[in-house]
């Protein structure tokens, strides 16, 4: 079976984001983790936020600074962000990446209960985050930029999955409303989707058959890794993004097209 190690690793652009300051929510693993890496590479301070302490303390030290947070509690989130700016000066990039995963129920045995535990950690605690975070990000004199890390299941409606997509099609409305609301800030807000990725948190939904069989079914039959999916969220904090706002942008390999 082909290897994610076995990919050819393309460069990362050096200091590309030198003098920001950057949140990255649940950055304790995964996704997360390997977003928060990126930034940290490309010259960025980067407050990583989770609810649970890293796993990895080698991998921890590759990042500034770790805040345990729940950013379902809006108190808890408006005093770390706070914290962040006090200790920084500022916040000019968020990204929420924080977010709950789903294995597969029929949906009529999906209870208001387990919506609405979706909703709090994949929706309503990303609007807390910019809630919190925006008067830093329209003082930015990078131009402040918002990333949610959202999901291409929205598009593709899986059967099983009712509260996590229903979820995540919230956080791409959102990003859209948010893109108009504060562009007149020079802000911009943008979702971006990845393709079934192995992480610690998809594995217990998948096994290895599933991801390759994902992966065959791509215009370009290679695992998407983590730190691809990193390098599309650098891309849009950095300068080249300035003007690329309210979109989904999905990294799947060619897996999804529409």
């Amino acid at each position: 079976m082909f290897q994610p190690e076995d990919q050819t690793v393309l460069p990362i652009p050096p200091n590309r984001l030198e003098g920001t300051v950057s949140i990255v929510t649940g950055a304790s693993g995964g996704l997360g983790c390997a977003i928060a890496d990126r930034l940290t590479a490309e010259g960025s301070t980067v407050a990583c936020l989770d609810v649970k302490e890293p796993a990895d303390a080698d991998g921890a030290n590759n990042r500034d600074h770790f805040f345990k947070c729940d950013i379902t509690d809006a108190a808890a989130v408006e005093s770390v962000v706070d914290d962040i700016t006090e200790l920084f000066g500022g916040i000019d990039i968020l990204i929420n990446s924080a977010g709950i995963l789903s294995g597969r129920e029929s949906s009529l045995r999906t209870s208001a209960e387990e919506m609405h535990r979706y909703f709090d950690v994949n929706a309503v605690g990303p609007m807390h985050m910019v809630q919190s975070c925006y008067p830093q990000l329209k003082a930015s004199r990078w131009r402040g930029r918002v990333i949610n890390v959202a999901s291409r299941t929205f598009f593709m409606g899986n059967p099983g999955q009712l509260a996590y997509i229903a979820s995540k099609g919230a956080l791409t409305g959102m990003t859209r409303v948010l893109a108009k609301e504060f562009g007149p800030d020079w802000v911009t807000v943008n979702a971006v989707m990845p393709a079934q990725v192995a992480t610690p948190g998809t594995r217990k939904h998948s096994g290895e058959e599933v991801f390759s069989t994902t992966m065959h079914k791509q215009a370009i039959e290679e695992f998407v890794t983590p730190s691809h999916f990193a390098g599309l969220v650098a891309f849009l904090a950095s300068p080249d993004g300035a003007l690329i706002t309210g979109q989904s942008l999905i990294c799947d390999g060619g897996g999804l097209m529409r």
